[in-house]
C-alpha cells in the first residue's frame, strides 16, 4: 500500500509539497504532505477516517510528478 502523510497543522509549503484537502470529509482540516510518501503493509493501515476525491488524488500525482521531475 502506498500512503501519503497527513497533518492537521497549517502548512507554510504549498503545492507541490503539500495539498490542502477540502473534499476528504476528515474530522479536522487536513493537508496531504505529498513530499512524504511511504509504503506500508496492509496490517499497518487502521480505520478509514476519510477519502480524498479523484480530483485531489490527481493533484497529488501531479505534485509527485513535479517533485521527481517527470
Amino acid at each position: 500500500m502506498i500512503a501519503v502523510a497527513l497533518t492537521s497543522q497549517p502548512q507554510r509549503a504549498g503545492f507541490p509539497l503539500t495539498l490542502k484537502l477540502t473534499e476528504a470529509k476528515l474530522p479536522k482540516q487536513s493537508w496531504a504532505k505529498i513530499s512524504q510518501i511511504r509504503t506500508l503493509t496492509v496490517e499497518r493501515i487502521g480505520k478509514r477516517l476519510g477519502r480524498a476525491s479523484a480530483e485531489e488524488l490527481a493533484q497529488m500525482v501531479e505534485g509527485l510528478n513535479e517533485l521527481v521531475g517527470a
